[in-house]
C-alpha cells in the first residue's frame, strides 16, 4: 500500500494535463462554428477576423504547452479569474441599496442564505476573503503585499456595512478594482520574462527536433506529449453530455408547461420516440465540425481498441500486430467523414450519411478481425493441437464473421433500394464471407493432414489452389469496387479525397495484389521446374539409405529427390524450401543447375555417408533407364569421386561406422571445400552467406 501514492501521482497529473487542455479545443471549436456576419463593414470585418485569428492562435499555443508551462499558465489564469470575480462581487454589492432583495432576485428565488442582512453580509465577506487568499496564493505574493491585496478586496464591503452613501460606495469599489487590476498587471508583466524564455525554449526544441528527426517524428512526439486523442475524447464526451443535459431539461420544461409531465417520477422517464429524437440530435450535433468528427473518431478508437483486445484474449492470440484495431478504425472513420463531407451536410442528411459510414466501418472492422483470427486458425491446424478448448473460440469467432455479414446484408437489402453505397457494403460482406470460407477450408485440410499417418504430398497444392481461388475472387471484387467508386465520383459525389482514396485502392488492392499473386505463381512454377529436373528415387532403392528427410524428419515412404550436391529430400519439402531460396538446406550449394554442368559424383545420405558405386549405378538406372550401366545421367566424372570416397573410408563396410555425423557437424576449410566439390564463385557465395541458413 505504500507504493500507491507513487503510482497514482503520475496518473493524477496526466488526468489534470488532459482536462486543462480541453478548454482550448472548446474555444477553437466555438470560433470556427460561430456565426460570421459579412455585412458589418470593412472595419468591423477586420476586427472580427483579427479576434478570431488571435483566439485560435492563443488557444493553439496553450494547447501545445508543456505540462509544467500549462500548469503555470492556468495558475496565473485562475488568479486573474479570482480577482475579476472579487471585483464584480464588490461592484454588484455596492451598486444596490437593498442588497437583500437584489441577492434573491439574482439567486432565482432559491432561499439558500439567512434572511438576516448582517449575516448575509458576513457570508459575502467570507467569500471575498476566500477569493483574496486564493488570489494571493496563486500569484505567490509577499506577506506585506498579500495583506494589502486582501485589505483592498475587503474595503468595499466595510463601506457597505457602515452604510456609506451609494455614490461613495461605488467610488470605493471602483478604486478597489483599479488597484487590484494594477497589481495583477504588474505581476503579469513581471512574468513576461518567463513567458518569453518559455516560448523561446519551445521554439528551439521544435527546431532541433525538426532538423534532427524530421517533421513526421516531430508531429508524432507532439501528438503523444499533449495526449491529443485523450483530449479529443474528453472534449467530445463533455460536449455531448452537456448537450444531452440541456435537451433533457428543455424536454421536461416543455412537458411541464404543456401539462403532460404527470407525476415527478414519470417526469424523468422519456418515451421511445422522445429518446430516439434526443439521440438523433446528439449524434447529429456530435459531428457538425471537423473537431467534433475528430472527437468521435477518438471515441471510436477507444471502443475499437478494447474490442480488439477482448477478441485477442478470447481466441488466445498474442500477436502485437493484431492490436492495431484501435488505430485502423478511427483513421478509416475520419477518412470516410472527409470523403463524404459529413460535417458540412444538413442535419437530416448528415444522420443518413453517418449511418452509412458506420456500416462501411463495421464491415472494415470485421475484415480486420478476420485478419486476427486467420493466423490463429492456421497455427492451431498446422501444429496439430488437439485441445477442443483451443479450437472452439476461434471457430466461434469465424462463424460469427460469416453470420454477421449475411445478417447485415439481409437487413440492408430489406430496408433500402439498390445504390452505390449498398452495393459497396454488400461486396465487402460477400468478400468477408469468402475469406472465412477459404480460411476454414485451409483449416480443414491441415486438420485432415494432422490426423493422417501418411505424408500428404498434395496438401501444399490443394492449399495453394484454395487460397489462389480466394485471392482471384478478391482481386475481382477489388476491380468491381474501383468501378463502383469511379461511378460514384463521376455521377454522385465527387471530391479530391475520394479521388485520392481510389488511387490508393487501385495501387494497394489491385496492382500490388496482382503483382504479388503473379510473383507467387512464377515462384511455384520455377520451383516445380527445379524439382522435376532432379533425379528421383523410388521403391527399394530408398532402403539402402535408411535415413529421413532433413527438412521434415520423416521417412521416405514413396520417393525422394536427389540434389546435385547428393542430398535427398521429399519433393514437397524441397519445393517449399525452394520457394524461399535456391540452395540446398544441408550444404547451401545451388540446387538447380543445367544438366551439362552437373558432376557425376555419387550421392551421399543425409548423415554424411556415401553410397557404394553399385548402389549409385542402380539409382541411376532407376532414374534414367536409357543411361548406360554405372553412369549417372548428365554427370561427368561422378564415379571417380565416388570411388575416391569409398577408398578413403576403407571400403563400403567402413562407411556405416565412420561417417555417421550430420553434414552440419562437419567443418571444411574453404579451400578444401572448393577442391573437393569444384564450387563455382556463385556457389561459394551461397556457402559463405550465413543468411541462407535460416529454416523455412
Amino acid at each position: 500500500m505504500a507504493s500507491t501514492p507513487v503510482r497514482l501521482g503520475p496518473q493524477a497529473l496526466a488526468v489534470l494535463d488532459v482536462v486543462l487542455r480541453v478548454p482550448c479545443i472548446f474555444i477553437i471549436d466555438a470560433i470556427f462554428n460561430s456565426y460570421y456576419d459579412p455585412g458589418s463593414g470593412w472595419t468591423g470585418t477586420m476586427v472580427k477576423v483579427l479576434v478570431r485569428v488571435m483566439g485560435v492562435l492563443v488557444s493553439s499555443l496553450v494547447l501545445l504547452l508543456s505540462q509544467k508551462a500549462l500548469f503555470k499558465f492556468y495558475t496565473l489564469f485562475s488568479a486573474v479569474i479570482l480577482g475579476m470575480a472579487a471585483v464584480l462581487i464588490n461592484y454588484y454589492a455596492t451598486s444596490h441599496i437593498d442588497f437583500y432583495s437584489a441577492y434573491y432576485k439574482a439567486a432565482l428565488g432559491f432561499r439558500l442564505l439567512p434572511r438576516n442582512g448582517p449575516t448575509l453580509w458576513l457570508g459575502v465577506a467570507a467569500v471575498q476573503l476566500v477569493f483574496g487568499v486564493g488570489y494571493v496564493f496563486l500569484l505567490d505574493l509577499q506577506s506585506v503585499f498579500a495583506a494589502l491585496v486582501v485589505l483592498d478586496i475587503m474595503i468595499p464591503l466595510w463601506g457597505l456595512m457602515i452604510e456609506l452613501p451609494a455614490d461613495v460606495r461605488q467610488m470605493v469599489a471602483v478604486f478597489s478594482g483599479l488597484a487590484l487590476a494594477l497589481n495583477t498587471a504588474v505581476c503579469l508583466a513581471a512574468r513576461l520574462k518567463w513567458f518569453y524564455y518559455s516560448c523561446r525554449y519551445v521554439y528551439l526544441l521544435v527546431r532541433h527536433m525538426y532538423r534532427i528527426y524530421g517533421l513526421q517524428l516531430l508531429l508524432e512526439d507532439t501528438w503523444k506529449r499533449i495526449r491529443f486523442p485523450d483530449v479529443l475524447r474528453v472534449f467530445w464526451l463533455t460536449r455531448v453530455t452537456a448537450q444531452a443535459l440541456i435537451l433533457v431539461y428543455v424536454v421536461r420544461a416543455v412537458r411541464r408547461e404543456s401539462g403532460d409531465g404527470g407525476t415527478d417520477s414519470q417526469g424523468f422517464l422519456l418515451s421511445w420516440d422522445v429518446f430516439w429524437d434526443l439521440t438523433s440530435n446528439l449524434i447529429i450535433s456530435g459531428c457538425d465540425s471537423t473537431l467534433t468528427v475528430l472527437g468521435m473518431s477518438a471515441v471510436i478508437s477507444s471502443v475499437a481498441h478494447y474490442l480488439g483486445l477482448s477478441i485477442l484474449a478470447f481466441i488466445g492470440s498474442t500477436e502485437e500486430e493484431d492490436k492495431r484495431l484501435g488505430f485502423v478504425a478511427p483513421v478509416l472513420f475520419f477518412i470516410l467523414a472527409l470523403q463524404t463531407g459529413l460535417s458540412s451536410l444538413d442535419p437530416e442528411e448528415r444522420l443518413v450519411r453517418l449511418s452509412r459510414n458506420m456500416c462501411l466501418l463495421l464491415t472494415a472492422i470485421l475484415h480486420f478481425v478476420h485478419g486476427m483470427t486467420d493466423p490463429v486458425l492456421m497455427s492451431l491446424s498446422a501444429s496439430h493441437v488437439s485441445s477442443v478448448r483451443r479450437h472452439f473460440p476461434v471457430l466461434l469467432v469465424s462463424l460469427a464473421l460469416f453470420v454477421l455479414p449475411v445478417a447485415l446484408s439481409y437487413a440492408l437489402w430489406h430496408h433500402y433500394a439498390l445504390n452505390t453505397w449498398l452495393f459497396a457494403v454488400t461486396a465487402f460482406c460477400v468478400e468477408l464471407c469468402l475469406k472465412v470460407v477459404v480460411s476454414l477450408t485451409v483449416y480443414g485440410l491441415f486438420m485432415v493432414d494432422g490426423f493422417s499417418n501418411v505424408l500428404w504430398e498434395k496438401l501444399d497444392d490443394y492449399v495453394y489452389y484454395v487460397r489462389s481461388t480466394g485471392n482471384i475472387i478478391e482481386f475481382l471484387f477489388g476491380v468491381i469496387m474501383f468501378g463502383n467508386g469511379a461511378y460514384t465520383m463521376m455521377f454522385e459525389s465527387g471530391s479530391k479525397i475520394r479521388a485520392c482514396m481510389m488511387c490508393l485502392h487501385a495501387y494497394f488492392n489491385i496492382y500490388l495484389q496482382a503483382k504479388n499473386g503473379w510473383k507467387t505463381f512464377i515462384n511455384r512454377r520455377t520451383a516445380v521446374k527445379k524439382i522435376n529436373s532432379l533425379p528421383e528415387m523410388r521403391g527399394d532403392q530408398l532402403t539402402n539409405i535408411e535415413d529421413v528427410c532433413a527438412i521434415c524428419y520423416q521417412e521416405f515412404s514413396t520417393s525422394a529427390r536427389i540434389t546435385p550436391c547428393h542430398h535427398y529430400f521429399h519433393a514437397l519439402c524441397l519445393r517449399k524450401w525452394l520457394y524461399i531460396q535456391d540452395t540446398c538446406p544441408m550444404c547451401h550449394q545451388r540446387v538447380y543447375v543445367e544438366d551439362e554442368s552437373r558432376d557425376r559424383a555419387a550421392f551421399s545420405n543425409n548423415n554424411g555417408g556415401y553410397a557404394a558405386p553399385q548402389d549409385v549405378a542402380a539409382a541411376a538406372a532407376a532414374a534414367d533407364p536409357a543411361a548406360p550401366d554405372g553412369e549417372l545421367p548428365g554427370n561427368d566424372g561422378g564415379a571417380a569421386a565416388a570411388a575416391g570416397g569409398v577408398q578413403a573410408a576403407g571400403g563400403p563396410g567402413g562407411l556405416d561406422n565412420e561417417l555417421l555425423e550430420d553434414n552440419d557437424s562437419i567443418e571444411y576449410d574453404e579451400d578444401e571445400w572448393g577442391t573437393q566439390h569444384g564450387s563455382s564463385p556463385v556457389e561459394e557465395d551461397y556457402i559463405n552467406d550465413d543468411t541462407d541458413s535460416t529454416e523455412d
